[in-house]
């Protein structure tokens, strides 16, 4: 039985089913490989720009015989594919008419395992809609140098379970941006950055997806200027416990998270498929977060989730031998929240909402396991909110959910800004 069928004990605990919702949104991808030194060495190779009359009879072949700096330019119109797109050319720049004029269809996709599968570095997309694939969208694995600019990436008919997984998609890449661009109806998460360093996802809307933009098991991340709006979970940065690659040192700032409310719409036994309804933002296991200037809103769950691994329902995960469960060094601060935490995406988290606060009652703004290393119990690792009247629920995990309750003074501390994230200058961004 998964925890989160689990019962409540009494109408005062919160059973530690519920807390399957503080974690589980994360994807699992292959083990991190090291960046080829040389990649990108190519860039100053000769240039050409190859106009594509026909993608859906073209593309492939042209991405086939690419060579290091060639622009491939698509024209507007909507193109059908039966099979999935591969490139494995370093330094390429794919560019369309408009992330609403140039649309690659994959609706009638027979074969692969994406939309476009990118493998290489200096890749850069932009202007262009990619709907209907069988699997992700868009996936680029490996690669130093990535962006990803006016990208579109949707299932037409909605939120679904047979939807693909992933919207955007760079895994084990460094130096990557996604800007301006939107990502509709995944099954897992719209925006997903895995394994990866040196960060910036802004200026995007994710929209019915069940989770939003996730930052996993990476580093050195900003996420900022985006809305995340109707997705099941709005804003995830996690570590999962099985990754090479341990995750920190990521800014969430000056975002709308609102009405993240979707119901949950992923395959059973993934685990977002535990993620519930109304999650505005949500961290697990993850150290140095910096959360503010974000405006909160209509998140019915609520807007600030902050768990250990050990409430996140993992147990059927081998756990990497230097792996952190602990969630340290957050700071909260100089949010807005409005309205949330009203009612509950699952109906064991609105027992302990209407124990706690009654029945016309909220949770407050921060939901926290209480969980924290034995040793490691100083102001330097702790959750850190300066955030006016936002308060904190303790749900006293720790102690089999003895005594939830709502406390400010051990988080009346702040921590040290984090370094904004640059990307090179040779990117042009």
């Amino acid at each position: 039985m998964t925890l989160m069928h689990t019962r409540f004990k009494t109408t005062t605990r919160l059973s530690t089913g519920c807390l399957v919702m503080l974690a589980g949104l994360a994807a699992c991808s292959p083990a991190t490989e090291k960046h080829d030194e040389h990649a990108g060495a190519d860039q100053d190779a000769a240039s050409r720009q190859i106009s594509v009359t026909d993608p859906a009879t073209e593309l492939q072949l042209r991405l086939l015989e690419a060579q290091p700096g060639d622009t491939i330019v698509l024209p507007a119109g909507t193109f059908n594919f039966e099979r999935g797109l591969t490139l494995n050319v370093d330094n390429i720049t794919l560019r369309g008419a408009g992330m609403d004029s140039t649309v690659l269809s994959f609706k009638n996709q027979l074969a692969g395992g994406e939309g476009l599968l990118v493998n290489g570095s200096g890749f850069t997309i932009e202007d262009i809609g990619i709907e209907d694939s069988r699997g992700d969208a868009l996936k680029i694995a490996r690669g130093d140098n990535i962006i990803i600019r006016r990208v579109r990436t949707e299932w037409t008919n909605g939120p679904d379970t047979n939807n693909g997984a992933y919207g955007i998609y760079p895994v084990q890449t460094r130096n990557t941006l996604i800007e301006d661009s939107v990502a509709i109806a995944a099954s897992d998460a719209g925006i997903y950055v895995g394994q990866s360093e040196n960060i910036i996802v802004r200026r995007n809307r994710a929209e019915f997806n069940v989770a939003g933009i996730e930052i996993e098991n990476s580093f050195n991340a900003d996420v900022y200027e985006n809305t995340t709006i109707n997705n099941t979970g709005g804003i995830l940065v996690f570590n999962m416990p099985n990754l090479p690659v341990s995750g920190h040192s990521t800014r969430v700032y000056d975002n709308d998270i609102l009405s993240n409310n979707t119901a949950n719409f992923a395959p059973p036994g993934t685990a977002v498929s535990s993620v519930p309804a109304g999650s505005g933002l949500l961290i697990n296991s993850n150290d140095k977060v910096e959360i503010f200037n974000n405006r909160f809103d209509a998140n019915q769950t609520a807007n600030i989730i902050v768990s250990s691994y050990f409430s996140a329902g993992y147990n059927d995960r081998q756990m990497a031998a230097d792996f952190d469960p602990y969630p340290e060094t957050i700071f909260i601060y100089d949010n807005e929240f409005g309205a949330g935490g009203n009612a509950p995406g699952f109906p064991e988290l609105d027992m302990l909402r209407q124990a706690l606060f009654g029945a016309d009652g909220s949770f407050p703004d921060i939901l926290w396991d209480g969980i924290v290393h034995p040793e490691r119990q100083s102001m330097e690792y702790a959750i850190c909110v300066q955030n006016g009247e936002a308060q904190v629920l303790n749900i006293d995990a720790a102690n089999s959910n003895a005594n939830p309750r709502v406390e400010n003074e051990p988080h009346a501390c702040e921590h040290n800004r984090l370094t904004p994230v640059s990307l090179p200058a040779e990117m042009g961004v």
